[in-house]
């Protein structure tokens, strides 16, 4: 079985291109970091180490990376490891290894983005927030004594 699940962020915008012929298909290339469980140096305050991996996507997921994806965002991707190789311009055999991306999808709010991108770093580690009560969760508080027939799930 081939089957490869990741969590990263987009190094950079995804590189977009068209196949040529009458049925063109769109080709998506990007890369994610993606973060080790465990950092360098064990727990004696090492740094955070990241994988960087190659991602191609075709067709209707390659559109959507094109459309939604930007760098920074923070996605998670379904796929199938694919390896290759080709002879490049000095006669040297270069051998590639690729995610064919099957399914991705966003992996935080749009919120959240943005204020990891205000915070200027993708890479590094984040702290998760603490709770309080003033955390806006995405749910709506519904007050006491408010009967429950008109909620859309009785």
């Amino acid at each position: 079985m081939n089957k490869v699940i990741l969590m990263g962020r987009l190094t950079r915008e995804p590189d977009i291109r068209y196949s040529q012929g009458e049925r063109a298909t769109a080709v998506a290339r990007y890369t994610l970091a993606v973060d080790r469980r465990f950092s360098r140096g064990g727990d004696n305050g090492g740094e955070q180490t990241a994988d960087f991996i190659s991602c191609v996507a075709f067709g209707r997921s390659a559109e959507f990376a094109e459309k939604y994806l930007h760098q920074g965002t923070k996605i998670v991707v379904t796929g199938r490891i694919q390896t290759g190789s080709y002879t490049n311009r000095d006669g040297q055999k270069v051998y590639t290894t690729d995610v064919v991306v099957e399914d991705q999808e966003f992996a935080e709010s749009k919120n959240a983005s943005a204020q990891t991108q205000n915070a200027g770093g993708f890479y590094r580690q984040e702290s998760r927030p603490q709770p309080s009560a003033a955390v806006d969760d995405g749910f709506m508080n519904i007050p006491d004594g408010v009967e429950d027939e008109g909620l859309p799930f009785n």
